[in-house]
């Protein structure tokens, strides 16, 4: 048919069909970022409806999904850069730093490796837990101390565990994981490439700024990163402070083959402002 093409017998032109291809394909991205997205952040949306919509947008994984929605991220040929668990592994305000939460904790990471590993993932995601007036020392110590003990089982199933860094300034009183030197000297202490930082740019900004000034000093440290724009936590286009293309190609330059997650809340159209935040991203 001259000048079109027919597909199940319906005639098309040239720009449905590629059109129809980007959709199915998703958009030609520049391949040096690997673009992810938290679901948490689209709760308008179930995770099916996310998934469906995923690779037109230009990502491969939905993240901070945890075992049920794991199917429905295969179906959509999509992974799972960041993996969440459930129960006391997912508190924000307890954990590794108190000794007591480290038995139950050691027994749900050790449970849930083997599961994260057949599906074919190879992160978790995990905190320091709130201060309650321990010193910065005694949990640095105390998170390493409970952290060596997954090492092993960790190895084991090909699992690396990334403690996200949070902000105890605006979102996160008293949070303990909240400067990047603290991450990585509790990483040193650790002593196993089976532990990184989740450097989650918006709460760094927050906490310490100097952000590609800090990616380039600790970026050996870092596993993951989070997106985000301050103040606010949303869009990271113009409407905050945040020079996202730059800041990508500063993590580019380290090496870095992880995925960056887009992990702000959108005040538009969700997805609208999901495609946005890609685009900026694929420096």
């Amino acid at each position: 048919m001259a000048g079109g093409a027919a597909i199940l017998g319906v005639p098309m032109s040239l720009e449905s069909v590629f059109a129809a291809n980007e959709a199915a394909l998703g958009p030609e991205m520049k391949g040096k970022i690997k673009h992810s997205v938290c679901k948490w952040c689209y709760n308008s949306l179930t995770l099916e409806e996310l998934a469906s919509k995923a690779k037109e947008i230009g990502l491969s994984s939905i993240e901070l999904v945890g075992e049920e929605g794991w199917p429905t991220l295969k179906k959509h040929g999509l992974t799972c850069a960041l993996p969440s668990m459930s129960g006391l592994a997912s508190s924000l305000t307890k954990g590794f730093n108190d000794p007591k939460n480290h038995d139950e904790l050691v027994e749900l990471f050790e449970a849930a490796f083997p599961k994260i590993q057949a599906a074919g993932y190879t992160t978790v995601i995990c905190f320091s837990g709130n201060r309650n007036g321990m010193s910065d020392v005694d949990g640095m110590l105390n998170c390493a101390a409970g952290l060596k003990r997954l090492m092993k089982s960790a190895e084991k199933h090909n699992i690396t565990m990334i403690m996200e860094l949070l902000n105890s300034k605006v979102d996160h009183k008293d949070y303990m994981c909240d400067h990047t030197a603290w991450g990585a000297a509790m990483c040193e202490m650790v002593g196993s490439e089976r532990i990184k930082l989740l450097y989650d740019i918006y709460h760094m900004q927050i906490m310490e700024g100097d952000v590609i000034a800090t990616i380039r000093k600790y970026h050996k440290y870092i596993g993951h990163y989070h997106t985000g724009g301050v103040p606010g936590r949303n869009e990271i286009d113009e409407t905050q402070e945040l020079n996202y293309p730059a800041i990508m190609k500063a993590i580019h330059e380290t090496g870095f083959t992880g995925f960056v997650g887009q992990e702000f809340i959108p005040k538009r159209d969700p997805l609208t402002s999901l495609r946005q935040g890609v685009q900026i991203c694929d420096i």
